[in-house]
């Protein structure tokens, strides 16, 4: 091989690697908001509304700024809502879900329990945007999670992988590129379809007994593509298209977890199904 091919290969790879990272966090800030209200251990479930809602961060978001709308959202009409940082890096501060999927599952099962101790609720609910949405599923099907969840609900999750508007598939042609990911951002390489990872999430069906699983999408999505990919399989599914609700909504990837509140307003449906009320555009005003 030629030197400066010796020199070109990581350098692609490097590349491909922060493209593939920094998509997804095209708004991510420093989380140093003030989380005001929600992660209030003192909070106890109202007869309205008897489960603690966990939210689940994306990949590169955190606790705080994934949250800043949803959580506030949520704590205005009753819950108690609580949040969590999961799959930090050593050394890379702020961005997390980077590392191996698993293993933040593992940190989701100690924090819902913490949770469920702290205000004394059987059941959570969960709420995951991106990597928040899929990671979950690990939860429910392989560390116990299913007993301890009523329902989860994916804001544009990548449940069968994220290709980034088909950018994943370029990864053969990049020599050292996937070694790069799986070394550096294991949570990332698990995310990409195909993964071992996805394959063991995957095997035997999308979805566990005793759950509600609702997936809400955005016909824009550009990360966990093609959008028909988020959605789930099983008896207990309420797969949602934001466009088939609001044809106005531009959502992508990143807002529909930040500020969409017309997936706000369905997310809410999903919590308390018994009182659903029609979402349409209007839903961003209420």
């Amino acid at each position: 091989m030629l030197p400066w091919k010796r020199v070109l290969r990581p350098l692609t790879a490097l590349l491909l690697a922060a493209a593939v990272a920094t998509v997804p966090a095209a708004t991510a800030h420093a989380s140093s908001a003030p989380t005001t209200g929600w992660n209030d251990y003192s909070c106890r479930p109202s007869a309205a509304h008897p489960r603690p809602v966990v939210l689940v961060h994306g990949t590169l978001g955190n606790s705080v700024d994934n949250w800043l709308s949803l959580a506030p959202y949520l704590e205005d009409r009753g819950y108690c809502v609580f949040s969590l940082d999961y799959g930090q890096l050593s050394g890379v501060p702020v961005f997390y879900g980077l590392g191996p999927i698993d293993k933040s599952a593992e940190q989701l099962s100690a924090f819902v329990d913490k949770v469920l101790a702290a205000t004394g609720a059987a059941k959570a609910d969960l709420v995951g945007h991106s990597q928040g949405g899929m990671m979950p599923r690990y939860y429910l099907r392989f560390l116990g999670g299913a007993a301890k969840v009523n329902a989860l609900v994916g804001l544009a999750p990548d449940n069968h992988g994220a290709t980034l508007s088909g950018l994943t598939n370029l990864l053969p042609y990049f020599p050292g590129a996937s070694d790069l990911i799986n070394a550096t951002t294991p949570g990332l390489a698990d995310q990409i379809p195909g993964s071992a990872f996805l394959t063991k999430l995957n095997a035997g069906g999308d979805t566990v007994p005793g759950v509600h699983y609702t997936v809400i999408s955005t016909k824009y999505d550009e990360v966990a593509t093609p959008w028909q990919s988020q959605f789930l399989s099983g008896s207990d599914v309420h797969n949602v298209l934001l466009q088939d609700l609001c044809s106005l909504d531009l959502s992508e990837h990143v807002a529909i977890g930040l500020f969409d509140r017309i997936a706000f307003h369905e997310v809410a449906n999903a919590l308390d199904p018994a009182h659903a009320t029609a979402t349409t555009c209007a839903s961003a005003f209420s």
